[in-house]
């Protein structure tokens, strides 16, 4: 019930609240501790939700302490939430109003008999919440209950939703990872391919009559063969660039950027300092594939014909930057794209970075090329165990 709907109501009468089933002060001590300044002492009639309320409310209380719970029935959700505590559940209610150690007696049952008992309750020290107090306070616990179990819904169907997401993430991962190895094999190793298979056969046919020409052809079909076999091992080394717990990150980026120059034509200057040997796994694989996506873009999209990549690694932060000259491209209106955003490779990367507790940022505007900066901080605990369970 939301706190409008609980202050709308009328305010009870005094004639509605018997004196004797209304709250009463044990003592002239400071907060809500008994005179003897222990904890208050509770007992509970009525072990179903309102009962069950109550002790999840008292329980994280340190100015309370539950001391029994009356209920007849041995299955309701109170009942097996006191089991739970170690309070004690009573079946008959009558032997509870006969303790001694108890400050506070509350009931929730809504029985007219039980009320007309604590009617007749007459202690000192002693107070009892009942009757139309209890009503009141029942439906407090029952706007409690409502939230908490609208709060569990709405958890669950968000963790629902980001489980789809997830799953659905990790299909598009895997379908745009296929799409680009499939570009690789059929833009190069193919294309090789075609043009030795077409060597060879001419060279079939001029064995007999040009035997010179049949042999500068079978050269050059050994030359694009052996150009052919450097690509499958790009391939390769692209999908899985060394086994991940002995990556080292140097000797990667080296290798696949010096193949990338060959390949695509492209000056890259590198620049690494730090001491990349304490690196989490992941963390050196996942930086591994942003220099290498964005330098897809800088190639494919871009048309850069000059690219820098400059890694920095110190004791608490990994900063990378990946910049080109390109011909850039306007970052907000190809965020508003979903479709280019991701053919891009930006959401990958920007969520690569974001697994690692981290950002990447771009900077990038038409004609003057596009800057990718990456910021990973390094010895948090939080990042290192999430590193390390997956």
């Amino acid at each position: 019930m939301p706190p409008s709907a609980i202050t709308a109501k009328r305010p009870l009468s005094k004639k509605a609240v018997p004196r004797s089933l209304s709250p009463q002060p044990s003592s002239k001590s400071k907060g809500v501790r008994s005179r003897s300044g222990h904890p208050t002492r509770v007992a509970i009639i009525g072990g179903g939700k309102g009962g069950k309320a109550l002790m999840e409310i008292f329980a994280q209380d340190p100015l309370a302490r539950i001391v029994g719970l009356a209920e007849s029935k041995p299955r309701t959700s109170g009942t097996k939430l006191a089991q739970q505590f170690g309070v004690p559940v009573i079946k008959d209610y009558r032997d509870l109003l006969k303790r001694k150690d108890v400050d506070l007696i509350i009931d929730v049952t809504g029985n007219p008999k039980v009320e007309l008992a604590l009617l007749k309750v007459r202690r000192p020290n002693l107070a009892v919440i009942g009757g139309a107090s209890a009503k009141f306070m029942w439906q407090l616990i029952e706007a409690r209950i409502r939230a908490t179990t609208e709060i569990e819904k709405t958890l669950t169907r968000y963790q629902s939703l980001f489980q789809r997401f997830v799953k659905e993430e990790a299909e598009r991962a895997v379908h745009e990872e296929r799409t680009r190895i499939a570009c690789e094999i059929h833009d190069g190793l193919v294309q090789t391919l075609v043009g030795v298979n077409f060597k060879m056969e001419l060279c079939a046919e001029l064995v007999a009559q040009n035997p010179t020409k049949s042999s500068d052809l079978m050269r050059e079909a050994k030359a694009q063969l052996k150009h052919g076999i450097q690509e499958t091992r790009q391939v390769v080394f692209n999908l899985r660039p060394g086994q991940e717990e002995k990556l080292d990150l140097f000797s990667a980026l080296s290798n696949f950027l010096k193949s990338f120059e060959e390949q695509h034509r492209v000056k890259v200057e590198f620049d690494f300092q730090g001491d990349d040997l304490s690196l989490p796994p992941k963390t050196k694989v996942f930086l591994f594939r942003i220099v290498q996506e964005a330098l897809q873009n800088s190639s494919k999209h871009a048309k850069a014909s000059q690219a820098f990549v400059h890694i920095v690694v110190n004791h608490d932060m990994l900063t990378a930057s990946i910049r080109d000259n390109g011909v850039g491209f306007d970052v907000q209106a190809v965020s508003r794209d979903p479709e280019k955003w991701d053919h891009f490779g930006l959401r990958g990367m920007k969520e690569r970075a974001k697994l690692l507790g981290g950002e990447a940022r771009l900077q990038s505007s038409k004609g003057k090329g596009t800057t990718i900066t990456v910021r990973i901080p390094l010895g948090r605990k939080d990042v290192l165990q999430h590193d390390q369970e997956n």
